[in-house]
């Protein structure tokens, strides 16, 4: 028992180790502010040092703070008559700025510094998938097969090593589901050992303080402290849980699971994943909080009518900046090149050219024509195989029930499908990264279809011989399409014709941002 135990950890942890390698490994490459960097490296070094986003030199047509980042200057700062004229409206919560900002405080402002924070928390978040996966299944195999196709994924390496949000929420509500399956194990513990020297009473028991549904609160808090998109999972999630619950009297025998779930558990729930994820949430404001100087902040006003007034102003204030980014994102429809629709993501039809430069010297590549390239696309072979997996996860539940099924497509679902809605209703500006997500989720269903694969451990020798194959065979095409990807992911330097040969589809061409 004691060598699974230690397996079940240091393989998974050899498998992070792997994908911290390759999301390590020229860091600082490219040399450049790449894509939305241009706001979330600039407004995270703005809260270290003011506490607030401040405005910054230039504009997108003019990038002077980004040139001056580049050249090492520091001074990308617009010079006000007063401090809260700078104030800078922000359109996300700060937590995501402020861990970009621990690279930068470590590391300087720098692009190693500022991508630094992504890349630790995209090698973190293996180790958690191949975890929950270990914890799903009960297999230190399929844990692993987790992790090592999450570290193969070509959209979670990319933003690993981008100076952007998207990583930093995907890493949350992995964490926060992972949290609510260990939850989900406890609770059933718990009332296997109440069962056994109890008599089965109507409702069930208590179960008492859950320490791990607290921690899955704090982590989808800190989802929506990054992107408001978190509110979608912390919902699900929660409702997820409670039906868990109520699954589990029902099993237990208690003959009304229902109104125990409601009674019993309902109230601790509430307190952590409502109370607990909007105490995250509103601490990731600590710094406006503080500051006279962010955004709506009416600091003046405020402090001049006495303590009681100063709360309640500042709660009003925080309450309007928050309705105004949220009528920013409804009116968000400005068209972009690299845009796409919900519909083409699972498929990658459009993915987003995070930086791309044609103009380097032959001798950069030793052929006529060089380009560099970061192109945030999934693994084909990956996303495909997801696809698949889905589907048959789909037929899996409503024949089974089983809970890991409907789990992994309730978390997949409410991360693709709200997206319809903004791009139907307010024609919404999209990129295929707003999937990045519910990535770990459609590995996840890979690792549950390979478990199918592989069969039962009682199965004939020949039948878990071939499960191995194929699942073997899927993991191999996996490794080799992102090995052949990799290049431009990570902006090597290569001849053009091995660019263009590495465009899966025409409309991965696209004309690169400024």
């Amino acid at each position: 028992m004691q060598d699974g135990v230690l397996l079940g950890w240091v393989g998974p942890i050899v498998v992070a180790i792997f994908g911290g390698i390759l999301r390590f490994v020229r860091l600082g490459d490219p040399k450049s502010v790449v894509f939305d960097e241009t706001y979330y490296v600039k407004d995270a070094y703005s809260l270290l040092a003011h506490g607030v986003e401040r405005t910054m030199l230039g504009d997108a047509d003019n990038p002077i703070a980004d040139r001056r980042l580049i050249a090492g200057n520091l001074d990308i700062f617009k010079q006000c008559a007063q401090p809260s004229d700078c104030a800078s409206f922000v359109a996300h919560p700060p937590l995501g700025k402020w861990m970009i900002g621990v690279g930068e405080w470590l590391f300087g402002m720098n692009p190693f510094g500022w991508r630094f924070a992504a890349a630790l928390i995209g090698t973190l978040s293996i180790l958690i998938l191949a975890r929950v996966a270990r914890r799903m299944t009960r297999s230190t195999l399929l844990g692993c097969l987790g992790g090592l196709l999450l570290a193969l994924d070509g959209l979670h390496l990319v933003l690993s090593r981008t100076g952007l949000l998207d990583i930093f929420l995907m890493f949350w509500v992995l964490a926060g589901f992972a949290c609510l399956v260990a939850d989900r194990d406890q609770a059933r513990e718990r009332l296997a050992a109440w069962y056994e020297s109890s008599p089965v009473a109507g409702m069930g028991p208590r179960l008492g303080l859950r320490p791990w549904r607290i921690a899955a609160g704090v982590c989808l808090g800190a989802a929506c402290a990054v992107k408001w998109s978190g509110i979608f999972f912390l919902l699900a999630f929660a409702v997820m849980s409670l039906m868990w619950d109520m699954g589990a009297r029902r099993a237990l025998g208690a003959r009304e699971p229902v109104r125990g779930a409601l009674a019993y558990d309902l109230p601790g729930g509430f307190g952590a994943m409502a109370l607990a994820s909007a105490a995250t949430f509103t601490a990731s404001w600590a710094g406006w909080f503080v500051s006279a100087d962010g955004w709506g902040r009416n600091w003046g006003q405020a402090t001049s009518s006495g303590p009681a007034f100063f709360v309640a102003d500042s709660v009003r204030s925080w309450m309007q900046y928050q309705l105004e980014v949220l009528g920013f994102h409804s009116g968000l429809d400005t068209y972009h090149q690299n845009m796409s629709e919900p519909w083409q993501w699972p498929v990658l039809l459009r993915p987003v050219t995070f930086h791309y430069t044609g103009d380097l010297p032959p001798s950069a590549c030793g052929a006529d024509k060089c380009s560099q390239a970061v192109i945030g696309a999934g693994t084909p072979a990956l996303w495909y195989g997801a696809a698949l997996a889905l589907i048959a996860l789909v037929v899996w539940y409503f024949n089974t029930r089983d809970w890991r099924a409907g789990a992994v497509l309730l978390a997949y679902a409410v991360g693709w499908l709200p997206w319809f809605y903004y791009a139907i209703a307010d024609n919404r500006t999209m990129y295929l990264f707003y999937m990045i997500p519910v990535v770990p989720f459609m590995v996840l269903a890979l690792v549950l279809v390979a478990g199918l694969i592989l069969g039962k451990a009682a199965a004939t020798p020949a039948r878990r011989a071939f499960g191995a194959a194929v699942v073997g065979a899927f993991a191999l095409i996996a490794l080799v399409n992102f090995w052949w990807l990799y290049p431009v992911l990570t902006a090597e330097t290569i001849a053009h014709a091995e660019w263009w040969a590495r465009m899966f589809l025409r409309s991965w061409v696209t004309v690169a941002p400024k």
